[in-house]
């Protein structure tokens, strides 16, 4: 189905606004014949208010979902295609600590072809150190498939995160992740990648915002170590630094920056998209810091960069100058950065905390995160 008829088309929300309009001209016209007492009558009142009231929430419902992606598809909102969960009672990932549990449908410029497009494995990654787990898509490129086991050492390896609240569907249904890389390789832009793609609510419902919680999910340490050690052992790709970068959207962007500038020794360049610069506090986060003042601000971007020394990492930020409210965040943000630290951005001239303009980002940003990043040794 076209993007234009998708659940988070432009047709579709037009025309729910429409059917509105029509049910409430409807019920204007109709109204006075159903006037007096009875069953009937009273029944059709009510059939009428009903009416109303179904379709003039069905454009706020289908605009909240494009903001936040809890439906990616019609098929995942008539639950006509689910993923594959673990097997209950089992190790959830192998001896690596990663299970690939399926291998993900999809088509690419008329072909589904993994030797023409690349194969997406949906996994689950297992770690010993956080104990977490979490679900993810490991999209690999076609001349992973095609090299050997030595080659596939030199691929740089992206983790994609997702906003909160979100789901991990969002980065190939919407952000279209994997025809992005797909499509910049084969334009020349840039070399390929292995993507890994997941939200960063690992400890669901909770909104960790990728922060080891005193007593609580240790989120940074998976990111930073867990899965990083299990995608590099299940699929022979680098350890080094050098060949890791991360990027993501909103408070997976928050996320992205931090992750690279408190782990260098992980992630050696991050982007964020409309990132946040400090961790939210509301009713979703709790407490993250167990009201230790001093983790509160080294989870701080703009004190860390403005009080700590900062790692020899490259970032990117991108906002907007009209529609989104951290731009004035992001501007202190660049002016803060020193060497060894290198910052690029992206600033469109207006552009909200939403979809459309992320996918508008994304292409650029994940062209020069790739740039970023050197080819790996294979080694830890």
């Amino acid at each position: 189905m076209s993007t234009w008829l998708s659940i988070n088309g432009l047709a579709v929300l037009l025309l729910t606004v429409l059917l509105s309009a029509a049910a409430f001209a409807g019920t204007v016209w109709v109204w006075p014949r159903l006037a007096g007492r009875g069953v009937r009558p009273v029944l059709g009142r009510a059939g009428l208010q009903l009416t109303v009231m179904l379709t003039m929430a069905a454009p706020l419902l289908l605009a909240v979902n494009s903001s936040y992606g809890f439906y990616s598809s019609w098929r995942d909102l008539l639950s006509l295609q689910r993923e594959e969960p673990a097997p209950a009672g089992t190790d959830p990932a192998g001896q690596d600590g990663l299970l690939v549990r399926s291998t993900h449908s999809w088509r690419h410029g008329g072909s589904d072809d993994p030797a023409v497009i690349g194969r997406i494995e949906a996994v689950t990654v297992r770690g010993p150190r956080s104990g977490l787990s979490a679900q993810a898509y490991v999209y690999l490129p076609p001349q992973y498939l095609n090299a050997t086991a030595e080659r596939r050492a030199e691929f740089p390896v992206v983790l994609a995160l997702s906003g909160f609240p979100s789901t991990t569907r969002v980065l190939i249904d919407l952000f279209r992740y994997p025809q992005v890389a797909l499509d910049a390789v084969r334009e020349g832009k840039m070399r390929p990648a292995v993507l890994v793609l997941t939200t960063p609510t690992v400890a669901p419902p909770r909104d960790t915002e990728c922060v080891d919680v005193p007593g609580g999910p240790r989120v940074e340490t998976f990111f930073a170590e867990d899965l990083r050690a299990a995608t590099a052992a299940h699929y022979g790709l680098t350890r080094d630094p050098r060949g890791w970068g991360v990027m993501g959207n909103s408070v997976g962007g928050y996320c992205a920056l931090k992750l690279a500038l408190r782990k260098p020794e992980a992630y050696g360049a991050a982007a964020g998209l409309s990132a946040s610069y400090e961790a939210a506090r509301d009713a979703d986060t709790g407490d993250l810091f167990g009201g230790d003042a001093r983790h509160r601000r080294e989870n701080d971007l703009l004190w860390r960069l403005r009080n700590l020394p900062q790692p020899p990492v490259s970032l990117l930020v991108a906002s907007s100058r009209k529609g989104e409210h951290q731009y004035p965040q992001t501007l202190e943000f660049i002016e803060a950065v020193r060497p060894p630290a290198r910052i690029s951005s992206i600033i469109l001239a207006s552009g909200g905390h939403n979809y459309e303009t992320w996918g508008r980002e994304v292409p650029p940003a994940l062209v020069w995160l790739v740039g970023r990043l050197a080819p790996g040794d294979g080694g830890s």
